[in-house]
């Protein structure tokens, strides 16, 4: 038996799933007889996935403080940005069952948009605050794509479109086009009064705490007619399309993409570009927006283990 804390002895043995992001970290637990003890989220500004044992920490000590006092934990599946590859995720879950957590598998957070939509396979897209694809092989063997940070690439999470907004705004600026409405809206949203200052404040503070939160200015400005700003974000559906080219050509299975992250959710423009592409390009699959919190998926893994 293991715990989030000094769990009584007879004490029921709980079901745990863990999400955790590049902003929030989310855990829902239940009784083994589904009854629900916790769903709670909290920041994860703290998190890395390296090394594994103050990983493993800070998991633990999230759980500690999410779950009722005493609880102890029965099986527990985590999906956490930064598990891109087997090794950290095994790196991973030998740190935790050092502590005494035996149940335990973890995997990258995408990958738990499949199990979330109630299905054993398929093609899980997030774009949230980055932007990465995964799937599995006919073999069940894990497949990552994308997913390489807002500063070189992440094209559709938010980060990377503001980076990609305040490249196309400042060279139409430069080329001597009259603003469209994306370079305004950049300004307002950063709070400065120019081009240069707009460049400045990007990137003296290249960060996604900065960049991140300004997102939605971009879509207001494609609502509003910018063709600048569609632009951008019918290129971030592109590159979310190639992600599923690059893990199918790589032998991912299932008829189905779930997409899921707080821009693709929040933004219908970008889900419907996608949707869009989709049917170009690979016709024989469905697009679902996860209507369910990814954590769910990471319930499903914890409840399903031996």
């Amino acid at each position: 038996m293991t715990s989030a804390d000094d769990a009584p002895v007879g004490c029921e043995e709980l079901i745990v799933g863990m999400d955790v992001g590049g902003t929030k970290a989310a855990v829902r637990a239940t009784t083994p007889d589904g009854d629900l003890v916790a769903d709670v989220v909290v920041s994860a500004a703290e998190w890395d996935a390296e090394p594994a044992d103050a990983a493993a920490g800070w998991l633990l000590d999230v759980l500690k403080r999410a779950l009722p006092a005493g609880s102890a934990i029965g099986a527990l599946a985590i999906g956490a940005q930064g598990l891109d590859n087997l090794q950290v995720a095994h790196d991973l879950e030998r740190a935790l069952r050092h502590r005494g957590h035996e149940r335990v598998h973890c995997v990258n957070d995408a990958a738990l948009l499949v199990p979330a939509a109630g299905l054993d396979e398929g093609i899980g897209l997030i774009a949230g605050t980055g932007a990465i694809g995964v799937a599995t092989d006919a073999a069940g063997s894990p497949l990552v794509t994308g997913g390489w940070g807002w500063v070189i690439g992440d094209e559709a999470g938010a980060a990377g479109l503001v980076r990609e907004a305040t490249k196309a705004a400042l060279l139409a600026h430069d080329d001597g086009e009259p603003d469209d409405g994306l370079l305004g809206a950049l300004l307002s949203e950063f709070d400065v009064a120019d081009a240069e200052r707009l460049a400045r404040a990007v990137n003296d503070d290249a960060t996604m705490a900065n960049w991140g939160p300004r997102a939605p200015a971009v879509f207001r400005a494609s609502d509003a007619g910018s063709a600048l700003a569609t632009r951008v974000i019918d290129d971030g559906a592109d590159h979310l399309v190639r992600l599923v080219s690059q893990l199918r050509r790589r032998g991912a299975v299932g008829g189905t993409v779930i997409a899921a992250g707080g821009v693709i959710t929040a933004q219908p423009r970008l889900a419907e570009s996608v949707r869009a592409l989709l049917a170009q390009r690979h016709p024989d699959l469905d697009f679902v927006v996860l209507d369910e919190q990814p954590v769910a998926g990471a319930w499903f893994l914890a409840n399903r283990l031996p």
